[in-house]
C-alpha cells in the first residue's frame, strides 16, 4: 500500500508541474511587466493610539527595470516560459495596461 501511495503522490506533483493556462499566466506576468515599466510603492502615515505617529514606505523595484527592459517584452517572454504559449493579446493593447 506505501506503493501505491506514493505513486500518486508523484503523480499529482509532476501534474502540478506541468505548463499553466495562457489566462493565468498572463495574470501572473501582467505584474511583472508593471514592474519592468517603473517601480512603484506605498507610504503610509497614521496616528495610533496615545498619539504615537506611524509612518511605513513599501519600495518595489525589480530586475528587469533596472536592465532596462521593454515591459511588453517580459509580458510576452514570462507568459510563454508559464503557459508553453504566447499570450492572447499584445500587453500594450491591454485596456487594463497603464506604464
Amino acid at each position: 500500500m506505501g506503493r501505491a501511495v506514493l505513486a500518486v503522490i508523484a503523480v499529482t506533483l509532476a501534474a502540478s508541474c506541468g505548463p499553466m493556462t495562457v489566462e493565468r499566466a498572463e495574470r501572473e506576468c501582467f505584474q511583472r511587466a508593471r514592474l519592468a515599466a517603473s517601480p512603484r510603492g506605498q507610504v503610509a502615515v497614521g496616528v495610533g493610539s496615545g498619539g504615537h505617529a506611524r509612518a511605513g514606505l513599501s519600495l518595489s523595484i525589480s530586475s528587469d527595470y533596472l536592465q532596462g527592459r521593454d515591459p511588453s517584452e517580459v509580458y510576452n517572454s514570462c507568459v510563454v516560459q508559464k503557459s508553453g504559449q504566447p499570450p492572447s493579446r499584445p500587453l500594450y493593447t491591454r485596456p487594463d495596461w497603464k506604464a
